[in-house]
């Protein structure tokens, strides 16, 4: 997956989510979920061998990066925000054509 860009920039915005300050319990965890989920749908809709299965999986994670986005908004990080726009960005194109990722395999 590292010549996966979208993966590769959720990935680098998970781990600067990570080094974020969020004082409130609640939000931290409720922050620490959205950001990882981002990552993890994209990763698993990469695995999915059909345009439908890998959609889904990639709305998943758009829609965790928007709670993330919300998120950040109430927190005013507005360095994560724009890093976070990059990465809607990329994901949003993944939505609108998930393609086929994966190489075909012939016997």
């Amino acid at each position: 997956m590292k010549k996966f860009r979208t993966y590769q920039l959720a990935l680098s915005f998970y781990r600067d989510c990570q080094k974020c300050y969020v004082g409130d319990r609640i939000m931290r965890d409720q922050f620490k979920r959205a950001s990882l989920s981002i990552v993890l749908n994209i990763a698993e809709g990469y695995g999915r061998v059909t345009s439908k299965d890998r959609r889904r999986f990639f709305t998943i994670a758009f829609g965790s990066l928007r709670e993330t986005q919300c998120l950040l908004e109430l927190l005013g990080e507005e360095e994560l925000l724009k890093k976070a726009d990059v990465v809607a960005a990329s994901l949003y194109r993944l939505c609108q054509s998930p393609g086929c990722l994966l190489p075909i395999i012939r016997d």
